[in-house]
């Protein structure tokens, strides 16, 4: 099972209003483990960067003014996402911006969903975590995933930290990766967390609970997710 894991960095919020993608940042995944293997390009949008977007990633005017233009990467990215399963966090805003720029490249290439299929990490989160704060921020706190130190939002970083929070809120499974992976994209959560010991003595009794009907329930529907988003590999169910 192979899934890409993208961000993106744009000129402002809406495309509809003639704002581009500057960045785009893909990292792979296999069988849910980080392959080492990523999609990264800096893109000129041939127009200028709003001053709010600059506060958010950073990216300026003159840093693009010789980066390719989206054109010129498109066949790449392209043959980088098909057949894959896209996660994004807000799917809809990045597919928005990238869909716009296929058109505006070349209206017969057709949207995304041509090439491959989406999940919304951002609307699983909202039904996993009702109530809560679903940023990408918010759930890596959550999951106890490493923010890198960083300070600036960057679609390379964020699709890296997004795969880990993608992971771990789909299985737990965080902490598989590959050793070709970037030093800096490995530092996660089992590094980082506090230790701590429980302590029993013979003498203290183990209280059992036994689960509701309501939360078997709950636990078989979850395992029959896994093991969709698995190709059949649940190990639960075996």
């Amino acid at each position: 099972m192979r899934q890409v894991v993208l961000d993106t960095e744009t000129t402002g919020l809406e495309y509809k209003f003639g704002h581009r993608v500057i960045e785009i940042g893909c990292v792979e995944l296999v069988n849910r483990r980080l392959t080492g293997h990523h999609f990264h390009h800096y893109i000129n949008p041939e127009r200028e960067v709003e001053q709010g977007a600059l506060n958010v990633h950073g990216i300026t005017n003159e840093f693009l003014l010789d980066k390719p233009l989206f054109g010129e990467v498109a066949a790449d990215f392209l043959d980088f996402v098909k057949g894959a399963e896209l996660i994004i966090h807000n799917a809809p805003f990045d597919m928005g911006f990238l869909n716009h720029e296929l058109k505006l490249f070349d209206k017969s290439i057709g949207p995304l969903t041509h090439y491959c299929s989406v999940f919304d990490t951002l609307t699983f989160a909202r039904k996993k975590h009702p109530g809560q704060r679903n940023s990408l921020d918010a759930l890596s706190k959550r999951y106890s995933i490493d923010h890198f130190n960083r300070e600036l939002h960057g679609a390379l970083l964020d699709a890296e930290i997004l795969a880990l929070v993608y992971l771990a809120m789909t299985g737990g499974q965080s902490t598989l990766f590959s050793q070709s992976m970037d030093k800096k994209a490995t530092s996660h959560a089992k590094n980082n967390a506090p230790k701590t010991t429980a302590k029993r003595t013979e003498s203290t009794p183990l209280k059992i609970i036994p689960p509701t009907d309501e939360e078997l329930k709950a636990h078989d529907e979850y395992l029959k997710f896994l093991n969709d988003k698995s190709d059949g590999q649940c190990v639960w169910l075996k």
